[in-house]
């Protein structure tokens, strides 16, 4: 029974949109004019065909130089001095920074950063960095 009601309902109404005039529809035989298509590129002096390649910049990688005094610096598994040590960077040794993050704090930094490809976290107190570097 429920069906044959909702049925009959949607006839109803179809039957009722179909006859009442809709706003802003030009009368029955009159010529519409097509719209123009926009324009208007998402920057501007950039062609809309260019969109595409706007999307993809080149993202060069943060360096930074280790600055501790004599020691080396430890490269840990985590963001943290409980993490164990997996390597060591020299004093004065480029290094690549891919992302930073929080862990415990050395001498009140508690930013580490995570070097490229999983090879281990240094503390940010012994990094000077060239530039700012994202969040992981």
């Amino acid at each position: 029974m429920i069906r044959r009601t909702l049925k009959s309902g949607l006839l109803a109404t179809v039957a009722v949109l179909a006859f009442l005039p809709t706003a802003g529809a030009a009368p029955a035989g009159a010529a519409t004019a097509p719209r123009p298509a926009p324009t208007t590129a998402p920057y501007p002096g950039h062609h809309a065909k260019h969109r595409a390649h706007l999307s993809h910049r080149r993202v060069y990688p943060v360096l930074g130089r280790v600055a501790t005094r004599r020691a080396r610096l430890n490269v840990r598994s985590g963001p943290g001095t409980v993490y164990r040590v997996v390597g060591h960077r020299n004093k004065n040794r480029l290094l690549t920074v891919a992302c930073e993050t929080y862990g415990t704090g050395v001498r009140g930094n508690h930013l580490w950063y995570r070097l490229p490809h999983h090879r281990g976290y240094v503390t940010a107190r012994y990094v000077v960095t060239n530039r700012a570097v994202p969040w992981c």
